[in-house]
């Protein structure tokens, strides 16, 4: 049977626009769930359902294929079972749908393969996602009546201890498969139906229950970053031009040049040295004498006509492998680099080329703390290695 992942991703948010592709810990929101859809391996397919062009072309860049939905199933009124059944009207190919929720950062392909065992291989009908929860429920008592509240799940003359208590689930919102005849008949859950409980730690739904910055955190913990694990950064290469200075150049009456550069990033350079990671700049032009007068104190290679064969020799020389190098660009000179390296970010204002190499997309632009941020990124997600270590 064919078992299509379809995201449902409309550009209309009441609370914040184009939510769906809003950068998260530096990658657009949709990109969490695609990329842990693309590593699972188990769907014939992968599909963003969207009736906007900005949306369509970010979920492209990570491998979905794109539904234009109509305007009928794109209001605010519209539900996601009119947009799932419009979607299988126009794909007679597709059996089983997994719809996973934008708004889930931290789902990991683990929950997915798992999910898809379970409709394909044991034969239930549907399967959707839920979270444990330890909360006391008690009734609800509207303005103006003359009642008391009553506990609904608990004894407060012996309230239980949280470990003491199972506690209940509740739907996540991560994810709803189901086979096409039960969605034909109107319904997402249903038939031999079944529910898949999720980690706490990756139920992450920023339409409910949480906000964006913490949601970043939640990410950065939590998150799923790709198949291979993340190792501790050895070395950050970093384009000197759009990235450590904002690629503008002055030019003085007596053809002297200058650029200027952010003292954040100067700190931020520091604070990685102090860390042990090495910090190498790189540029496509002779900006030799910049560099001196800069005085950072970091090997640097200029005039250079093919970055990813120095980024492979520097690489080499260190006996590193590539998960432990870093890289920050900004140029498509830079774009085979970005995609090498197990590391990557380009500032915001990068080109669209070395947007999409990417792994991490800077809030801050070239030449203003871009280098720094990119710094604080590595810092978070090196947390992260230290803490699987200890587990």
């Amino acid at each position: 049977p064919h078992l299509a992942a379809l995201v449902l991703a409309r550009g209309g948010s009441k609370g914040i626009p184009l939510k769906n592709i809003k950068l998260l810990a530096g990658v657009p929101l949709i990109g969490w769930v695609l990329r842990a859809a693309i590593d699972a391996g188990v769907f014939h397919s992968i599909w963003v359902s969207t009736d906007h062009d900005e949306i369509e072309k970010v979920a492209k860049q990570f491998g979905a294929q794109v539904h234009r939905r109509s305007p009928e199933v794109s209001q605010d009124s519209s539900t996601s079972l009119e947009a799932i059944t419009e979607f299988l009207n126009h794909h007679h190919e597709v059996d089983i749908v997994g719809n996973i929720q934008a708004t889930s950062p931290c789902l990991h392909p683990s929950d997915l393969i798992k999910v898809a065992n379970m409709i394909q291989k044991e034969g239930f009908d549907s399967v959707f996602s839920v979270v444990r929860r330890h909360q006391f429920r008690w009734s609800e008592v509207k303005k103006g009546e003359n009642k008391m509240t009553e506990p609904q799940n608990l004894n407060p003359a012996k309230r239980y201890r949280r470990q003491d208590w199972p506690g209940e689930l509740y739907e996540n919102g991560s994810f709803y498969f189901a086979k096409r005849h039960l969605i034909e008949k109107g319904y997402l859950q249903g038939g031999k139906m079944a529910y898949y409980e999720m980690r706490a730690e990756h139920s992450v739904d920023i339409d409910i229950d949480i906000d964006w910055p913490i949601a970043e955190q939640r990410v950065l913990s939590f998150g799923y970053f790709g198949k291979e694990p993340l190792k501790e950064v050895k070395l950050l290469v970093c384009s000197i031009d759009g990235c450590l200075t904002n690629g503008r150049i002055y030019v003085t009456e007596d053809h002297k040049e200058m650029v200027s550069y952010d003292y954040r990033d100067i700190v931020g350079i520091d604070l990685l040295k102090k860390r042990g990671i090495q910090v190498r700049l790189i540029s496509d032009r002779d900006c030799s004498k910049t560099l001196s007068a800069m005085q950072l104190g970091c090997v640097a290679k200029v005039s250079v006509t093919n970055k990813l064969q120095v980024l492979k020799d520097w690489q080499e020389d260190m006996g590193l492998s590539w998960k432990e190098v870093a890289y920050l660009g900004n140029e498509e000179s830079d774009v085979e680099c970005l995609k090498q390296a197990g590391m990557s970010a380009v500032p915001a204002d990068a080109c669209a080329a070395a947007q999409k190499a990417a792994g991490y997309i800077c809030k801050s632009r070239g030449g203003c703390g871009a280098v720094r941020e990119f710094a604080e990124h590595i810092f978070l997600l090196l947390e992260k290695v230290n803490s699987a270590r200890k587990q």
